[in-house]
């Protein structure tokens, strides 16, 4: 399979070209495109989130901490002293860098759910919403931050695919097929649990019509 510099740097490089070409397209302005690219990175190393001990696993932990912490204080900061905010803040980093990372490697098996299709879409329309509700992004650019996590993700799952094909000895490796797919077939309530996750956040997504006018207006640039 690709290693952890290969994800990230095909990943990054397929975001420069994506902020690019909507930055000439004029979807968004320069100051935005920094921010694609980023997204896209992040969801380039995001399916080895279920992968035990790797780097993938202890960056996207340390990168899930800062929002957490930031979200933590938004909602706390009206009900609790300095002094108490300043612990609870604490305690949400410690929980979300280290605790939840150990828990999940304890409940996630690599190259399962995680490395899916339906996981793509979830991780996906919880950037837009995210960005719609908790940044106040305007409903096209919170999707075009959805699409650029997509992006990355199907990157790294293509990747995926790609190694595993042996040229030299012209054969199929055992890992083949095991990425680049639309559930985990071995696994049918992850695939159960992580389907009513993608459909309790649909109430949240940006307005569907903006998203609609994105993939259309992202259609014409392949004409």
């Amino acid at each position: 399979m690709a290693n952890f510099r290969t994800h990230i740097t095909v990943a990054t490089a397929g975001g420069m070209l994506m902020a690019y070409a909507g930055w000439q397209s004029q979807w968004w302005p320069s100051s935005q495109a920094i921010l694609i690219v980023a997204l896209v990175a992040f969801g380039g190393i995001l399916p080895d989130i279920d992968a035990d001990r790797s780097r993938s696993i202890r960056l996207i932990f340390n990168i899930l901490s800062v929002p957490s912490l930031v979200l933590g204080v938004m909602l706390l900061e009206s009900w609790l002293t300095p002094g108490m905010l300043l612990l609870a803040c604490g305690g949400i980093y410690f929980s979300v860098r280290y605790l939840a990372g150990i828990l999940f490697s304890k409940l996630t098996v690599h190259r399962g759910i995680w490395h899916s299709l339906l996981a793509a879409g979830l991780c996906s329309l919880l950037t837009a919403a995210l960005s719609f509700h908790l940044l106040f992004q305007p409903p096209w650019m919170a999707w075009s931050h959805g699409a650029a996590v997509l992006l990355g993700f199907i990157i790294h799952l293509g990747l995926d695919e790609i190694y595993s094909v042996d040229l030299e000895g012209a054969r199929l490796k055992r890992s083949f097929g095991t990425a680049l797919k639309l559930g985990d077939s071995r696994r049918p309530m992850s695939n159960l649990l992580m389907l009513i996750a993608t459909l309790t956040l649909l109430p949240w997504a940006p307005p569907w019509s903006v998203l609609v006018e994105l993939m259309h207006q992202g259609s014409l640039l392949w004409r």
